[in-house]
């Protein structure tokens, strides 16, 4: 396993520098499902929004104890596509304002000064409960790769990831495949002997 903290910050320099490449004209067209792009690359800051809001909310407890757990608990909350994530990520994207570049380099700039203060074993309040910092890296690096590959999709902007966050999103997916139950479909698909199924997903 990769160091979840310097993958993060890896796959954070990556969107910093696939964001400056998108032109403010293409922000108004489709992004993914009902966002426009504006949205998706907003709902994809709030991988760094939350670490800098969360760190200052120090948790009692560890009620979540892992990154596929954390996925876990979102699935049974509804799932990655419910109104109000969709309403987060409009709002976000609302909140990069007139230059979406400068407010996402500016907000990795400040995550990254601010973690310097935190160890990862730091226990801090997510949406779904206490968890370790190095377990919710985890999480934000999957968010970051696959909403990277997602914008990617929409304007043709590569986020030419390193190969430690592409590790981590791939081994997180499949930790959480494993913990819904559906890792021998996910083994099957990937060794050649089937094809995956239409409605696996992990979030």
């Amino acid at each position: 396993m990769t160091d979840s903290r310097a993958s993060y910050l890896s796959a954070a320099r990556s969107f910093v520098t696939q964001v400056a490449a998108v032109p403010v004209s293409a922000l108004d067209g489709p992004g993914l499902g009902d966002w426009d792009l504006r949205a998706l690359v907003g709902h994809t800051s709030r991988s760094l929004v939350t670490v800098e809001t969360y760190l200052d909310q120090l948790a009692g407890a560890e009620e979540v104890t892992s990154a596929a757990a954390y996925y876990r608990r979102i699935a049974e909350a509804g799932g990655a596509n419910t109104p109000e994530i969709a309403e987060r990520g409009r709002q976000a994207g609302t909140a990069l304002g007139d230059d979406p570049a400068a407010t996402v380099r500016d907000l990795a700039s400040r995550v990254t000064e601010k973690l310097a203060a935190y160890d990862d074993d730091y226990l801090l309040t997510t949406i779904v409960g206490g968890m370790r910092l190095g377990e919710y890296f985890r999480t934000r690096i999957f968010e970051l790769v696959v909403h990277g590959f997602d914008i990617e999709a929409a304007c043709g902007i590569d986020p030419t990831f390193a190969d430690e966050p592409l590790v981590d999103a791939a081994t997180l997916a499949a930790e959480a495949a494993a913990l819904s139950g559906r890792a021998a479909e996910l083994l099957r698909a990937l060794t050649g002997r089937a094809v995956l199924p239409e409605d696996l997903s992990v979030v």
